[in-house]
């Protein structure tokens, strides 16, 4: 009965259905006047609540129940507003001042060793919607730079043989390798590390990329499979990298 109504006041040339779709439009478009002297004040209050709500769920839940998931933390170790998502049981092991700044998965597999291990070095940085999938080691070097989205797996799930899949066995051991990304690296947001992968310190992996190997030291990778798309070098008088001009891309690499 309600969806006949609903498509009668949606399709009927009735007076009263074209009366309804009309009132209907005119609510959508309602709008009220703001004036800036009074919404302006009531703004500043509500950004200053939100920001001291964020404050005491922060430091009074999400950081606490964080450093209750680790074997062994730092100091400075902080995790915005969101109690990380970790399912199974492992190690957890996280430097100096290392950041979560959003909510982030972690899923440890019981298959294969018993204790699967996390670690996280100093001053690096895990962005929103970053998971890991852990079924032996994932390390990640000190000052890395882990944008929104990131997957880093060292394990598929699932076994690549058709007949062991189809009857629910785990990976083999020899697919489940180790992942290590170095120090100063930056992982664009969306890419996924594959298992086996090593990424060399001071490189960039684009946006989407997939890694499914070894990216060497300060080089810039992109695409599906990533291949690399420019050459980084250290400069000698500051202390940061920058895009070698005799490889440069046309384009930078999206983060």
């Amino acid at each position: 009965m309600h969806a006949r109504v609903r498509h009668w006041a949606a399709r009927s040339s009735h007076p009263a259905a074209t009366g309804l779709r009309g009132l209907r439009q005119r609510l959508r478009r309602f709008t009220l006047p703001a004036p800036r002297v009074l919404v302006r004040p009531l703004l500043w209050v509500f950004v200053g609540l939100r920001a001291g709500l964020y404050f005491l769920r922060s430091k009074l839940i999400a950081e606490p129940l964080l450093k209750a998931y680790c074997s062994r933390y730092g100091k400075g170790v902080t995790a915005g507003i969101y109690v990380p998502w970790v399912l199974g049981h492992g190690e957890l092991v996280l430097g100096d001042y290392v950041r979560f700044s959003g909510l982030i998965e972690i899923r440890y597999a019981a298959s294969f060793v018993a204790r699967p291990r996390l670690e996280i070095g100093d001053y690096s940085d895990i962005a929103h919607n970053t998971s890991f999938v852990i079924g032996r080691e994932i390390r990640i070097g000190r000052h890395v730079q882990i944008a929104d989205g990131v997957s880093l797996r060292d394990s598929g799930g699932h076994a690549s043989d058709p007949a062991l899949r189809l009857a629910g066995a785990p990976p083999a051991d020899g697919e489940v390798r180790p992942i290590v990304v170095h120090d100063n690296v930056w992982i664009g947001s969306g890419a996924l590390i594959m298992p086996g992968s090593e990424i060399g310190e001071g490189s960039i992996v684009a946006a989407r990329a997939v890694v499914s190997g070894k990216v060497a030291a300060y080089t810039v990778v992109a695409g599906n499979p990533a291949r690399r798309i420019g050459v980084l070098t250290r400069s000698s008088a500051v202390e940061h990298t920058e895009v070698s001009t005799a490889a440069q891309p046309t384009e930078p690499p999206a983060a």
